[in-house]
């Protein structure tokens, strides 16, 4: 398994990566990237036009295009989630989302396991369910995201979601990539 520099990806994605950025992938992709590189400097088509059997297939599409996203009026809002590590801030990312436009943006109310504590309240902090209730969850492919954390099961409803787009708002969640 070699590491393959962004670099080396360039030529062949267009400008897709910069080469601040690093990724692995095999070694045979790292080859064809090569072969599509060489390829580029013979004529200035598409990666896929210039090798279809080999990057764009490895890739499976690698790139779409981002442009800034217009509402319409009568469209729904979206979903927005935040991912990174701990300790990068996109708890504090959402928390500050929020804070800045309430009337816009708005946290679905995760579910867990653990224990209710004195001043909590039921679908105000969290919901509270049984390990069984949050495991029949998620397997009835209800919950959006879920993961362990010191022996507590958390995660994000699809209803929780729901609930708060069905309020006009936009969803925000933070998780973790693991």
């Amino acid at each position: 398994h070699e590491t393959l520099w962004a670099g080396e990806v360039v030529a062949c994605m267009s400008g897709v990566f910069s080469s601040a950025d690093v990724f692995a992938l095999p070694a045979g992709f790292r080859r064809s990237m090569r072969l599509c590189r060489r390829k580029s400097r013979l004529n200035q088509q598409s990666c896929y036009a210039r090798c279809p059997s080999s990057c764009y297939s490895a890739l499976a599409a690698p790139y779409e295009e981002v442009v800034r996203y217009q509402r319409h009026p009568t469209d729904r809002n979206r979903l927005i989630i935040l991912v990174g590590p701990a300790g990068v801030g996109v708890n504090e990312l959402r928390r500050r989302l929020i804070t800045s436009n309430p009337r816009e943006f708005q946290s679905a109310i995760p579910h867990t396991t653990r224990v209710q504590k004195s001043y909590e309240m039921n679908g105000r902090e969290y919901h509270y369910v049984s390990k069984e209730t949050f495991e029949n969850m998620v397997y009835s492919h209800r919950m959006l995201e879920y993961g362990e954390y010191k022996g507590y099961l958390y995660g994000t409803s699809i209803d929780a979601a729901r609930t708060v787009l069905d309020e006009g708002k936009i969803c925000v969640i933070d998780l973790e990539p693991q």
